[in-house]
């Protein structure tokens, strides 16, 4: 390694495996020789399946801004979603103590909280690294259809908009929807394909808004071709991994 440090933010709607897919990718690229730590940044979250080098948790107790606040769950969430930022030079200061070659960063599972709030695109921008980037992952039981398919690419979108890094689009729990996700994966990688299934599947009206949403996101070179991954059998890894490479290495790959 040449002693660059890469930043990897895994991102995705709520439940679509954004920690289980942490848990198998520190321990491939550590397979492969690289210095690799976990970093996990939900200060929600009640187990992981992974242990976190870094722990968002160790800095902010959700129970304790609930009690000193006179919070809901909720309310304590939103508000530990805003504190997340002020962490970051005790976050960063870790990280650089470990002196990682890659950093995989688990994201609050509520998106919204992390994305679209002013801390989440704080530390994407300011942490420190040589090069960062987004995994989102397309949680393959909920774009099972293809208006569900093409409302997630547009959040996806807006993610790649509202953190301004490059992202790569994940097709995740492939294990789970049988033969399905081959079908998900002809209608993210054949617009025409995308847009007849489309035009079969809903009204008029929302035919015609997802044809122009999809149409738009082509335009702007926004297309999601998905990389079908499993973290239970680990398909996908190699494909991911070289995603990653292209995008962090300028296509170097990790040695083994």
């Amino acid at each position: 390694m040449s002693g660059a440090m890469y930043a990897i933010f895994l991102t995705g709607t709520a439940g679509s495996g954004k920690s289980l897919l942490t848990s198998i990718l520190a321990p491939w690229y550590a397979g492969k020789g690289s210095a690799v730590i976990t970093v996990n940044l939900d200060p929600g979250v009640v187990s992981l399946p992974y242990t976190p080098d870094v722990d968002i948790r160790d800095y902010i107790d959700i129970n304790e801004l609930m009690e000193r606040y006179q919070l809901g769950p909720n309310g304590a969430l939103i508000l530990s979603a805003d504190m997340i930022a002020t962490k970051l030079p005790e976050i960063q200061e870790q990280i650089d103590s470990i002196n990682p070659d890659y950093a995989i960063i688990d994201t609050p599972g509520q998106l919204e909280l992390f994305a679209y709030r002013e801390s989440g695109a704080y530390i994407v921008k300011n942490i420190s690294a040589d090069a960062k980037m987004v995994i989102f992952l397309f949680d393959a039981s909920l774009v099972s259809t293809p208006s569900n398919l093409v409302s997630v690419a547009l959040l996806a979108a807006s993610i790649r908009l509202r953190l301004g890094v490059s992202q790569v689009a994940v097709l995740s729990k492939k294990d789970l929807v049988g033969d399905a996700w081959k079908k998900i994966m002809r209608w993210s990688s054949n617009r025409a394909y995308l847009e007849d299934e489309l035009s079969k599947e809903a009204d008029s009206e929302t035919y015609l808004l997802s044809k122009r949403i999809v149409a738009d996101l082509a335009k702007t070179g926004l297309t999601f071709e998905l990389i079908p991954v499993s973290a239970v059998t680990s398909e996908g890894m190699v494909e991911l991994s070289g995603s990653i490479s292209r995008i962090l290495r300028g296509g170097e790959e990790v040695e083994d």
